[in-house]
């Protein structure tokens, strides 16, 4: 497999009052944000239009089990069905089943300290 991961697809993680802090943030550091946070846009070396998403959760969210951090990644990939095929086949925990969506395709795993990853293969052109 060549490429695993490609990029930083997120950064999330928990707080208070997420409005609160992404309030914050579009005041005193410029986020545009929106109900899911903010998205950052970026090209890659072939030119090809990225995004990376910066996310508050509540802190008594779910989603980042069963990882008990309070916070998770989400990294980009090329092929996430075979990503996660060869991880299971290197012994990684994986989580949950594989999700479609118009803009991506979602898979989670553990790593060596029990903290959940988002894989994400994405379709950055479904937020245009």
């Amino acid at each position: 497999m060549k490429n695993r991961v490609t990029g930083i697809g997120g950064l999330f993680f928990k707080t208070k009052d997420p409005q609160a802090t992404k309030d914050w943030y579009k005041k005193h550091l410029g986020f545009n944000t929106d109900d899911y946070g903010c998205t950052f846009w970026w090209k890659d070396s072939e030119g090809k239009e990225c995004s990376t998403q910066w996310s508050p959760f509540k802190e008594d969210t779910k989603y980042y089990e069963p990882s008990k951090k309070d916070f998770m990644f989400n990294y980009r990939v090329e092929n996430l069905q075979e990503l996660i095929a060869t991880l299971k086949e290197e012994g990684v925990t994986v989580v949950g089943d594989i999700e479609s969506y118009e803009y991506g395709k979602f898979g989670w795993i553990l790593d060596n300290d029990g903290n959940k990853i988002e894989l994400w293969e994405p379709i950055d052109a479904a937020f245009k």
